[in-house]
């Protein structure tokens, strides 16, 4: 079955960077189109960005743009979300998932903080 696996997160500094890893299991990860949501604390699910399985296109929300980079590498079954410039904001549970399903995952938690 479909299998998630979110790694990377961590404590980062204002202004710092941080690499969220996701491997995929279970299924054909090159035909796949990924996202990276988010659970800030209190906060319900935040879509953050989408890559597509054909041209690699990407998408993100406006709080993450030009901050954040998503990417992929179809060779390992792995996805990735580069954190750039964070914000005390970014502090949430980041999950991948395929695109337009609820992640199932463990996530990875990010804490953004002095």
């Amino acid at each position: 079955q479909v299998q998630l696996v979110e790694s990377g997160g961590g404590l980062g500094q204002p202004g710092g960077s941080l690499r969220l890893s996701c491997a995929a299991f279970g299924f054909t990860f090159s035909r796949s189109s990924m996202m990276w949501v988010r659970r800030a604390p209190g906060k319900g699910l935040e879509w953050v960005s989408s890559i597509s399985s054909g041209d690699g296109s990407t998408s993100y929300a406006a709080s993450v743009k030009g901050r954040f980079t998503i990417s992929r590498d179809n060779a390992n079954n792995t996805l990735y979300l580069q954190m750039n410039s964070l914000k005390p904001e970014d502090t949430a549970v980041y999950y991948c998932a395929k695109t337009g399903t609820v992640p199932g995952g463990q996530g990875t938690q990010v804490t953004v903080s002095s």
